[in-house]
C-alpha cells in the first residue's frame, strides 16, 4: 500500500516546505493539495514549492475542476511542473465541490469533467487535442505521462473513472461503502473493455491516532463534508438507488457553511454521529489504524492519502513512518 497526505492549502509557504520534506522522509510517496482558491492559498504555488523540496514524492491536485480553471490552462501548468519536478505530478479531478460552490455555481456535469480531463491529459503528454473547434498542441512539453485520478461516488461518476482514468480518489474510510464503489469502478472498466485492475483505488480521509473517545471531534467536519457529496446523489439516484450507511447520517442535517469548509471543530459537523466519524475516517490506537487499512488493503486499496487537516500533523506524519507504514509496507491490495 502507498501512503500520501493532503494538504488544505492554509499554511504558511515554509510550513508547507517542512511538512512536504517530512513526510517523504517518513516514507509517504504522495503529496496532494486541496484546490478551492478563494478559500485557501492558490494550489500551484505550493505545488512548485513541494517539488523543490522533495525528490521522490508524486504531487498533485486533490482535486481541481473543469471549470474554475480552463483545461488548457491546467494543463500548461501541470507540463511546466512535469518539467520542474523530474515527471512527477499527477491530476487529481473532479466536478467541483467548494471551488464552484463559493462562487454560487454548482459542480460541473460528467460530459465536462471527461473532456476536461482527456484535453489536460492529451495536452500535457504532447497529443493534439481539438478542444471547442479549435486543434491545439504543446509543442514545447516534455511529454512525460501525467497519471490521472478521478474523484467520485456515484454510478455514473464511478463508470467514468473505470473507463479513463488511471486511478480513483474515493473520500471515504468505510470498508463496506469503499467496496461499493470498488465494485461501481471495476464494472465501468469492464465495460470499457480494460482490465479491471487497470484503475489504482485511492482511499483519501482524515486519519488520528489516540483514544477514539478524544479524537473524534478533531476529525467530525470529514462526514460533514462527505455529506455535499452525498446529498448531491440522492438527489441524482434517491435514497433506494444508494447504500443506507452512505444516506441515513445526512437525513437531519441542517445545512453547511463553505466558509467553514474542512475546518475541525466547525459547526458543520455538528449533525454528525460518532458511528459516522468512526466509519468514515481513521481513527484509534496505532493498531486499530493498521488493522483498518488491511481491511481497505484486502478490498482493493492501493493508496492511502490522509487528509492532514485535524491538527497534530507532524506528529501523524512521524507516527505513520515510524510504526504504521512499515507494518503496511508488504500488504498488497487484492484486485
Amino acid at each position: 500500500m502507498d501512503f500520501g497526505f493532503t494538504l488544505k492549502p492554509d499554511h504558511s509557504l515554509e510550513r508547507v516546505a517542512s511538512l512536504a520534506r517530512l513526510a517523504e522522509s517518513a516514507g509517504f510517496t504522495y503529496g496532494w493539495l486541496f484546490d478551492s482558491h478563494v478559500l485557501w492559498k492558490e494550489p500551484y504555488v505550493l505545488l512548485t514549492l513541494m517539488a523543490q523540496n522533495t525528490k521522490r514524492m508524486r504531487l498533485g491536485t486533490c482535486v481541481t475542476n473543469p471549470a474554475t480553471r480552463e483545461p488548457t490552462v491546467t494543463a500548461s501548468v501541470l507540463a511546466v511542473l512535469q518539467e520542474l519536478s523530474g515527471g512527477r505530478m499527477d491530476l487529481g479531478i473532479g466536478r467541483g465541490d467548494s471551488a464552484r460552490r463559493v462562487l454560487g455555481k454548482k459542480p460541473t456535469d460528467l460530459a465536462m469533467l471527461e473532456e476536461a480531463t482527456n484535453v489536460i491529459r492529451d495536452l500535457c503528454e504532447g497529443r493534439e487535442v481539438t478542444y471547442e473547434g479549435t486543434r491545439l498542441r504543446f509543442d514545447w512539453t516534455g511529454r512525460q505521462r501525467l497519471p490521472v485520478w478521478i474523484a467520485g461516488y456515484g454510478p455514473k461518476a464511478l463508470e467514468l473513472t473505470g473507463r479513463i482514468a488511471d486511478g480513483a480518489i474515493i473520500q471515504l474510510a468505510d470498508p463496506s461503502l469503499v467496496g461499493w464503489c470498488i465494485g461501481l469502478l471495476r464494472d465501468g472498466a469492464r465495460k470499457a473493455g480494460r482490465d479491471a485492475s487497470a484503475v489504482s483505488v485511492m482511499v483519501a480521509a482524515p486519519a488520528h491516532v489516540g483514544p477514539r473517545d478524544k479524537v473524534r471531534d478533531r476529525v467530525r467536519w470529514f462526514p460533514a463534508l462527505v455529506s455535499n457529496h452525498v446529498v448531491d446523489l440522492v438527489k441524482r439516484y434517491g435514497e433506494k438507488g444508494l447504500p443506507a450507511d452512505l444516506t441515513a447520517y445526512v437525513r437531519n442535517r441542517p445545512g453547511y457553511d463553505y466558509q467553514h469548509h474542512a475546518e475541525s471543530g466547525s459547526s458543520n459537523a455538528a449533525f454528525v454521529d460518532d458511528e459516522s466519524v468512526d466509519r468514515f475516517c481513521v481513527t484509534g490506537e496505532v493498531d486499530e489504524h493498521i488493522e483498518k487499512l488491511r481491511q481497505l488493503a484486502a478490498i482493493g486499496v492501493r493508496q492511502f492519502n490522509i487528509y492532514l487537516m485535524s491538527g497534530e500533523e507532524e506528529r501523524i506524519l512521524e507516527l505513520y513512518g515510524e510504526r504504521i507504514i512499515p507494518a503496511l509496507s508488504r500488504t498488497t491490495a487484492t484486485v
